[in-house]
């Protein structure tokens, strides 16, 4: 592959590796998991309570929220996954980069 088009490749991952960059400074507070409204008489739909399910450092945990953090939370998991998803595209740009960079120096000997 022509070196110049390999050389634009590798300027179009680092710009986009940049704005990856910017967009996760502005994530604040953040939490694995999924919050689910339980019952404890499900079939009545009585005694409800809110639990936020999750896995950290391999252990699996349960946590009771109180229904005034239920809004906040639902921010910080949204905040999570986005914080997830954007680790996940650079490296993915990371590996394309490197990648490239090898075929830039194969086609240079």
């Amino acid at each position: 592959m022509n070196i110049k088009i390999l050389e634009k490749k590798l300027i179009k991952i680092e710009k986009r590796i940049e704005k990856i960059k910017a967009k996760l400074i502005l994530i604040k507070e953040m939490r694995p998991g999924s919050l689910t409204k339980q019952y404890k008489d499900p079939k009545k739909k009585k005694g409800g309570f809110y639990q936020l399910s999750y896995t950290h450092k391999m252990r699996s945990r349960t946590e009771y929220i109180r229904p005034q953090f239920v809004k906040e939370m639902h921010k910080q998991i949204k905040s999570y996954k986005e914080f997830k998803k954007l680790m996940e595209e650079w490296v993915d740009l990371g590996v394309e980069y490197s990648k490239t960079k090898i075929e830039i120096e194969k086609n240079i000997k």
